[in-house]
């Protein structure tokens, strides 16, 4: 049984706008100010707009490629190690959490 576009969509055109209607994107878009140094990068390692003085960005955008998980935790460390630059903080050290299952 058919459920969607449904029996009113019979137009190669109708069916078309139908999917166009319910498509969505099912991922986090990201990296469209790319960090790095190459052609295509927008922000610099500290997050500092190439070619532009006092301007950082600092979100998921600069990310350089798609990661395959949740934007969620990533950013919010692009955002604490932002943070430390622009505060002129060293980087904290490394630190494994323990967790359990249970």
């Amino acid at each position: 049984m058919e459920l969607d576009p449904g029996a009113d969509a019979k137009t190669s055109q109708q069916i078309e706008a139908a999917i166009r209607a319910m498509t969505v994107t099912d991922f986090h878009p990201c990296g469209s100010c790319r960090m790095g140094d190459g052609p295509d990068a927008v922000v610099d390692g500290e997050m500092r707009v190439h070619g532009i003085g006092g301007l950082r960005v600092v979100d998921a955008s600069v990310m350089p490629q798609i990661i395959s998980g949740n934007l969620n935790a990533p950013t919010q460390m692009i955002a604490a190690r932002a943070a430390d630059f622009i505060l002129g903080r060293e980087q904290m050290p490394a630190f494994e959490a323990r967790f359990s299952f249970q």
